[in-house]
This record gives structure tokens, C-alpha cells and sequence, in this order.
């Protein structure tokens, strides 16, 4: 898992590759240890290296003829990139998600699912703006629960995530987040690591720095602590820069790390009350489940609770949506679903969580404004652009007074 520390933005050709043909035998290992003692695996490792150790990138922006007093940030898991037109039509016209900076998770390159698109550098064409995109799995297949039936074939099976500016993005560099659980093992089989993008935004209120992360969702609370702190380490070796940290956290408050742990974990929660749970945790998961993770970003001198719309959730899960029954399907018993729909009707069907944070250091809000979620982001056939809403933020360098 080496990481550089000195990345440089490179040509997307470098992401090119001819492992597909090897999937079909990869496919049989059925954990990571397997598949690295086999005779294949280290025939392909330089080619898997060179592809997860990359970050690529152009630049599509004009310089803005109009600068604000303020810089404003969104971040949003697009849930790959799928409802594309919908995405760039929202990003386009909606004034909320208007931006200088776009810290996006989970944007496919070659993917079945997405229409085997280059998601980020799409967007970055579309909306003329310079992206920096780094891979963290090369898939297997074709994507888990209702993915695994689209139609076609995957071109170049890369996952990743991005940042986006209508400024330079310069001195980009990753952080190689460990996985809390073996890719190749389960329903959804993946070669790589999650891994953190850093990247200096040289906007002209002043030289930011940006984080875009995206931790694990099947892992322990503690294993998603570990991941951040591994990011915190790794920009304290780094030159003094106001800092802006953001992304998907997947701060679900649970262990997800195997089913046996979720559901243990699920029970606990029915004990605790289920509305209790869906008012004063999932919402607020910094007051208790994923508090230690919370309390290391504030003793690193970094504000979140200033930067964002807090107990406001921005993953809705209501039991009567096929889709995400059928990708929860892929590892949660069957047993439980029952018991899951029961603690969700005490409260009214709905539930939502906030997995969704900037953090920052050297910048606050912009007087006058609040941090935002962005929800109800649908296309014109009111098809979700994504499981997940958009968080938003003005912010200046400093910390000015109100």
C-alpha cells in the first residue's frame, strides 16, 4: 500500500490497463492473503501499483472574471455518477451548489453502472472547471445489490473520488487509508485501498488546502477514527495552510465491520429506543457512537461544529425503497429485515444519518452565512441523483468575528 508523497497530476492515459482479462481467475480468491500467494497476483502487481498510486487530472477552467469576499466548498458523494445529466444539470443551475471548491466521493472511470463514463473529468468538462482524480478500487464486477444486473460490461473498472476548482489545483498528494475489511472477500470484489486526496486550491483570497476523504463503511468505528488520524498525521508533515477537510465519513455509528457486528450492534439500538436513536444518534453522531473521532479532529485544532448543519442528516433510508433493501440485502441476513422495518416504523418509516462533514483549520464561516445540506436533488423524472445529499459552506481564511 506505498503511497508517494510527492504526486504529481498526470495524464488520465495513465489509468489505462488490460487486467480485465484476468478478473474471471482473480474472481475465485476468496481473500486478499490468496490471491497475493497465487502466481498470478505478482505478475499484475505493477500494473495494479502504477493504477492505485496514481492521481490524474487537466485543466478545462477560465479564470473567473468575478471573485466573492468568500470561498464557497461542496462536497457530495455522487453515488458513482450514475444520474450523470441530473448531476451536471443540478451542479450547473442549482445556486446551492454553486462552488470554488468540489470535494466529490465516489465517482466511477469505465464502470458499467455509470454508463461507462469518466465521471470526473466529464464534470470538469462540462462545467469547465480542473479536476484531480485519484482511483481507489479497480472492480471486479460490475457493483453490489441492484449494480450487479445492469446491462453490459465494464470498461475500465475504476472507483475514486476527486476534487474539483475553477482555480489552479496544485501539490497533490494521497494518504493510503487501510481497509477495515478484505475487498476480496464477500459479493463485491475489489483490488486497492481508499486513499485521502490532497491538493493545494490557489484561489485569490489566498492558497487553501483541501482534503477530499471518504472512509470506510464496513469497518468499526474505531477503524474509521484510525483512518482520520492517519490523514491528520500525514498534513501535520505539511507546510501551515488554512484547511479544509470534507467529504463522506460514514459516520453510520455502527460496526460494520462484519454482519454479526452490525446486527449485534443493531440490537443495542432497539434496547436504546429506536427514537431516541433516530432523533438525538444518527443525526448526531458526534455527541456519542463516533465522538472519539470527533473530539482527535478537535484537539488537531480543527473546527467542524462551525462548518456544518448539525443533526441535520444527509443519508435517508425509508423501508419501502427496493433498491437500498437489495443492496442491504448483500450483508445482512435475511432474518433481520423484519426487525429492521419494525424499529424503522416506530418512526415513521424514515430514518437519517449524517455521514457527511467538512472539518476545518484556518478558515471559518463567512459572517452572515450557515453551512448547508443540500437535499431533494432529484432529475426531471424525479429520479435521486444520489443516496446521498450535498453539504455546502462559505467560509474565509482567518477567524473573523460575526
Amino acid at each position: 500500500m506505498a503511497t508517494r508523497k510527492d504526486e504529481q497530476i498526470e495524464d488520465p492515459s495513465v489509468l489505462d490497463h488490460d487486467l480485465a482479462k484476468h478478473f474471471p481467475e482473480l474472481l475465485k480468491f476468496e481473500s486478499t492473503a490468496a490471491m497475493e500467494d497465487s502466481e498470478l497476483y505478482p505478475k499484475i502487481k505493477p500494473e495494479v501499483d502504477r493504477i492505485m498510486n496514481a492521481v490524474v487530472g487537466e485543466e478545462f477552467a477560465d479564470p473567473p472574471k468575478d471573485i466573492s469576499s468568500s470561498i464557497r466548498a461542496v462536497a457530495w458523494n455522487i453515488e458513482r455518477g450514475s444520474v450523470f445529466e441530473g448531476i451536471v444539470d443540478a451542479l450547473r443551475h442549482d445556486q446551492r451548489l454553486r462552488g470554488d471548491v468540489f470535494l466529490f466521493t465516489e465517482l466511477d472511470y469505465g464502470m458499467a453502472r455509470s454508463g461507462n463514463r469518466f465521471v470526473a473529468r466529464e464534470i470538469a468538462q462540462a462545467l469547465k472547471l480542473n479536476y484531480a482524480f485519484a482511483p481507489v478500487y479497480i472492480a471486479l464486477q460490475k457493483g453490489s445489490g441492484v449494480e450487479s444486473a445492469i446491462e453490459g460490461e465494464n470498461a475500465n473498472s475504476i472507483h475514486g473520488l476527486a476534487v474539483l476548482s475553477k482555480y489552479p489545483i496544485k501539490n497533490v498528494q494521497t494518504v493510503a487509508l487501510p481497509n477495515g475489511k478484505d475487498k476480496m472477500w464477500g459479493k463485491e470484489k475489489r483490488l486497492g485501498w481508499l486513499r485521502a486526496l490532497i491538493a493545494e486550491i490557489e484561489h485569490p483570497l489566498g492558497t487553501i488546502r483541501v482534503v477530499t476523504v471518504h472512509l470506510d463503511a464496513h469497518c468499526s468505528r474505531e477503524h474509521r477514527r484510525l483512518q482520520m488520524r492517519l490523514i491528520l498525521d500525514r498534513l501535520k508533515t505539511l507546510s501551515p495552510m488554512p484547511t479544509l477537510i470534507g467529504g463522506d465519513w460514514n459516520t453510520t455509528t455502527f460496526n460494520s465491520q462484519s454482519s454479526t457486528r452490525a446486527i449485534m450492534g443493531y440490537w443495542r439500538r432497539v434496547l436504546m429506543g429506536p427514537k431516541n436513536v433516530a432523533t438525538n444518534h444518527l443525526p448526531h453522531p458526534e455527541r456519542f457512537f463516533e465522538r472519539r473521532l470527533f473530539k482527535m479532529l478537535e484537539d488537531e485544532g480543527f473546527d467542524y461544529k462551525g462548518l456544518n448543519q448539525l443533526g441535520v442528516g444527509t443519508l435517508h433510508y425509508e423501508i419501502g425503497s427496493i433498491e437500498k433493501n437489495t443492496n442491504l440485502r448483500d450483508w445482512v441476513p435475511e432474518w433481520c429485515f423484519p426487525f429492521i422495518f419494525w424499529a424503522a416504523n416506530r418512526v415513521g418509516g424514515k430514518v437519517s444519518a449524517r455521514l457527511d462533514w467538512f472539518a476545518g483549520k484556518g478558515i471559518a464561516k463567512t459572517p452572515g452565512t450557515e453551512p448547508e445540506t443540500v437535499g431533494g436533488l432529484t432529475n426531471e423524472n424525479d429520479v435521486p441523483l444520489s443516496d446521498h445529499d450535498a453539504i455546502a459552506l462559505d467560509f474565509v481564511i482567518g477567524h473573523p468575528t460575526e
